[in-house]
């Protein structure tokens, strides 16, 4: 009998040799490490051959690994050309999108649901993070569509809006200003830091969290001012330019992998729609 391979094995076994480890493997297969390791062992059962060499926490290629990988990605190929032909632009996999927590509310709440509204068959995978991170995931390609802040002159910008200071006027007044702030890397950080900087203004940092809902609760406390743009004010804050110094713009970017099908193109389509009308 001959022997079957099946394709979840080879994908994650690919996965692992692209991503360059067990860890960042995992979060592209969407299995814990603990899964992702049976798997290989069962691969290598299959094929009766050691594919990784173990060197602590470096895995390099057997002389058999290195063969069997252009074996499997020519067979995933395959495989998913077969997928995308018989189901004819039906939704064949999860669409993994990765977000700034600023479109969270927004896109999590309206563009995301609109999209299950139009494919209830789809499936999504939605990582928020900051735009660096996400940028490091889209290189490791274990996103599809990534929204996120850029430089205002950024070539590849959908959409461009100011940054503003949000907070109590009385705390804008103090010889010391008080900021709230996003832990680093951060742009808006940057740019409230480097704009009072400029101006000679003192100013101390008095919140810094890695969440925004945090943020906007210290701010909305009297606890700090902070920058970021009108996506940030999901409730009444108080603008601060006329007190601060000026802010620089801030591109709304999106970036999509290589060869998505139809469906998750659609996906990208109605962000890119929705974030151009912010």
């Amino acid at each position: 009998m001959p022997v079957n391979l099946p394709t979840n094995l080879l994908r994650s076994f690919v996965a692992i040799v692209d991503t360059g480890s067990m860890l960042n493997a995992s979060e592209q297969v969407f299995v814990t490490q603990s899964a992702l390791s049976l798997q290989i062992k069962r691969l290598e059962e299959l094929v009766q051959q050691t594919l990784f060499l173990r060197e602590g926490r470096r895995l390099s290629l057997t002389a058999a690994g290195e063969l069997l990988l252009d074996y499997a990605r020519r067979v995933l190929v395959l495989h998913d050309e077969a997928v995308a032909a018989v189901s004819a632009g039906r939704f064949a996999g999860p669409a993994r999108v990765g977000m700034v927590q600023d479109f969270a509310d927004t896109l999590l709440t309206g563009l995301l649901a609109r999209f299950a509204e139009l494919h209830p068959d789809a499936q999504i995978f939605a990582r928020v993070a900051g735009t660096a991170e996400l940028q490091t995931l889209m290189e490791r390609r274990q996103l599809d569509i990534l929204l996120g802040f850029s430089a205002g002159n950024d070539p590849n910008a959908i959409a461009v809006a100011p940054m503003q200071w949000y907070g109590d006027a009385d705390l804008a007044r103090r010889n010391v200003v008080p900021l709230a702030v996003l832990e680093k890397p951060c742009r808006f950080r940057e740019a409230a830091i480097r704009s009072l900087e400029d101006e000679g203004r003192p100013y101390r940092i008095t919140v810094e969290t890695p969440n925004l809902s945090s943020l906007r609760a210290a701010v909305k406390a009297g606890l700090g001012v902070t920058c970021r743009t009108h996506l940030f004010i999901n409730d009444s804050l108080p603008t601060l330019d006329a007190a601060m110094p000026a802010l620089p713009k801030v591109a709304c970017i999106l970036q999509t992998s290589d060869g998505l099908d139809a469906v998750t193109q659609r996906l990208a389509d109605l962000a890119r729609e929705t974030i151009s009308q912010l």
